[in-house]
């Protein structure tokens, strides 16, 4: 087996694994709110559900990340390859931020909450 197929086989685990991660994230989140709805729960099930999901897709897109990484770098390392994955990147760096935005209220720059303040009184500048 040549090292090029089994760097492309890891690449393609590692997109199943992002994929999976966020499929059950999804589902986790689901059954999650699902309970707290019939239990007639007092916390905000809508604000906790878009933040499980949020987690679990911000998981799979770090996984699909590298994913994409390994399989460009490792397997086809053109200036066309590294161009298109370089696209990727930001595009899927662009929506990690949005979505850490939505779940915290915070940009990833901002740092934690300060004692005292809480996350949801925090504004976004």
């Amino acid at each position: 087996m040549h090292v090029e197929s089994v760097i492309s086989a890891v690449g393609s685990a590692v997109d199943v694994v992002g994929v999976a991660v966020i499929v059950v994230g999804a589902a986790a989140a689901s059954w999650i709110a699902l309970t707290a709805i019939r239990s007639r729960s007092v916390a905000p099930v809508y604000t906790t559900y878009r933040r499980n999901l949020g987690r679990s897709i911000l998981l799979g897109l770090e996984f699909l990340v590298a994913a994409d990484i390994i399989k460009t770098v490792a397997v086809t390392p053109t200036f066309e390859s590294v161009g298109v994955l370089a696209l990727i990147v930001l595009i899927r760096t662009f929506l990690s931020w949005s979505l850490q935005l939505e779940i915290s209220g915070r940009w990833p720059w901002q740092g934690s909450v300060h004692p005292g303040e809480a996350a949801s009184e925090s504004p976004v500048s």
